[in-house]
C-alpha cells in the first residue's frame, strides 16, 4: 500500500482532491483504447479509400513516366514537385485526419475533453535520478512490460495461424494477375488487423480497468491529509469559534445597546431578564429588544435602571418569554394577554407619575 509521511493511504479522495488532480492534467486513461482505435479506424479508412488511392498512384506513375519519355518533359504540365505533392495528400490527407480525429475522440471520452498543458511544464522532480530508477521497477512499469509482451504474443501467434492456413493461397499468387493477387493480400492483411484489434481490444479493457484502479489508488489520502484539508477548505476550528465568539460579543453589544429603547424588562430576580418593545406602527405584537440569563440579566437589569426603563418581576412570564422567544423577533402569540396586562399596567403608571409631576 501506498505511504506518505510514515501513514498509510486509506482514506477515499475528496472532491477537492479530485478536481486538483483533474486541473494538474492528472487523469487516469488507457493509451491502449486509443490505439486499438486508430488502428482499426485508419485500416478501415484504407480499405475504403483504396479504389481511390490505387487510381492516384496510377495516374501519378503515368504522369512521371509520361513526362520522363517527352522531350521536354515539364513544358505545358504541372510542376512535377507540386504534382507530387498534390498525390501524396490525396492519399494520405484522410488517413491522417481520421487518425486525428480517432485519437482526439479515444482522449476525449475518457478524459472528458480535458484541455491543460500543465503536464508540459518542467520539473525537477522527473530528474531526480533516484525516483526514476525506483519508477523502473514500480507496479506500473510492470504491468506496461506484461501488456507488451502479451501484445507480441498475440502478434506471433496471429502470423503464425495465417501463414499456416493461407500458405496455400499465397503460393497461388504467383500465378495470378498483380491485381487480384494484391487484392487477395490486401484483404488477408485487412482479416488480420480485424484480428489483433479485437485481441487488442480485450487487453486494452483489462488495461482500462487497470488504469483506473491505478489512479483511484495513487488519488488516495491518509487521515492526516483528509484533516489538513478540511481545515483548508472549511477553516481551522480555533479560528472558526474565535470568530463565532467574536460575533457573539457583537451581538450581546447591539442587543445592550437597545436595552434604553424597551418600554419594560421582565425580570426573575437574577436568572432571567427579558426587554420588551412595543411600536403598533411598525409591529403587530411587541418585540423582544434582549434576554439574558444569570449575568447577563443582571446587566440587562443595570442599564434599564440607569435609562428609567420600568423592571417588572414576574417569574413564571420571564422564563417562559425567555424559553420561547428570540431577540427581534415578535412575541408569540400565546403571550400577548399578559404582556398586554403587563404593557397596559405600565402605560398607566407611567401617567399617574406624569400627571403628578
Amino acid at each position: 500500500m501506498a505511504e506518505s509521511g510514515g501513514q498509510e493511504k486509506t482514506e477515499q479522495p475528496t472532491s477537492k482532491r479530485r478536481r486538483d488532480a483533474r486541473k494538474e492534467g492528472n487523469v487516469f486513461q488507457s493509451k491502449d483504447i486509443v490505439t486499438v482505435l486508430v488502428l482499426f479506424g485508419v485500416f478501415y479508412m484504407t480499405k475504403l479509400f483504396l479504389p481511390m488511392i490505387y487510381d492516384t498512384i496510377r495516374e501519378y506513375m503515368e504522369f512521371a513516366f509520361t513526362s520522363v519519355r517527352s522531350e521536354a518533359p515539364f513544358e505545358g504540365s504541372p510542376h512535377m514537385l507540386t504534382y507530387t505533392v498534390f498525390s501524396l495528400l490525396k492519399c494520405a490527407l484522410p488517413l491522417l485526419l481520421a487518425s486525428m480525429l480517432l485519437g482526439i475522440l479515444g482522449y476525449g471520452v475518457q478524459t472528458r475533453f480535458l484541455v491543460t498543458f500543465k503536464p508540459l511544464r518542467p520539473k525537477l522532480s522527473k530528474m531526480n535520478p533516484i525516483k526514476g530508477i525506483r519508477n523502473m521497477f514500480s507496479l506500473k512499469k510492470i504491468v506496461d512490460l506484461l501488456k507488451n509482451l502479451i501484445k507480441i504474443s498475440i502478434l506471433i501467434i496471429l502470423l503464425y495461424n495465417i501463414v499456416r492456413s493461407d500458405l496455400g493461397p499465397i503460393s497461388r499468387m504467383f500465378d495470378m494477375q498483380t491485381y487480384s493477387a494484391t487484392a487477395d493480400m490486401l484483404q488477408m492483411v485487412y482479416d488480420l488487423v480485424v484480428k489483433v484489434c479485437i485481441a487488442f481490444a480485450v487487453v486494452a479493457f483489462f488495461d482500462f480497468l487497470y488504469q483506473r484502479w491505478d489512479y483511484e489508488n495513487n488519488l488516495k489520502m491518509t487521515k492526516q491529509e483528509v484533516k489538513d484539508e478540511y481545515k483548508m477548505t472549511e477553516g481551522n476550528p480555533e479560528i472558526k469559534g474565535r470568530i463565532r465568539r467574536i460575533q457573539r460579543q457583537m451581538a450581546m453589544s447591539r442587543m445592550m445597546q437597545s436595552v434604553p429603547e424597551a418600554d419594560v424588562v421582565v425580570r426573575n430576580p437574577t436568572h432571567f431578564a427579558v426587554a420588551l418593545k412595543y411600536d403598533p406602527d411598525k409591529n403587530g405584537a411587541p418585540v423582544v429588544l434582549a434576554k439574558g440569563q444569570d449575568y447577563m440579566a443582571l446587566r440587562i437589569v443595570g442599564i434599564a435602571e440607569e435609562h428609567g426603563v420600568s423592571v417588572i418581576e414576574d417569574r413564571p412570564l420571564a422564563r417562559a418569554l425567555y424559553a420561547a422567544c428570540e431577540v427581534e423577533r415578535e412575541i408569540p402569540a400565546e403571550f400577548y394577554g399578559a404582556v398586554a396586562d403587563l404593557l397596559v399596567y405600565i402605560y398607566r403608571l407611567n401617567h399617574r407619575e406624569e400627571m403628578l409631576k
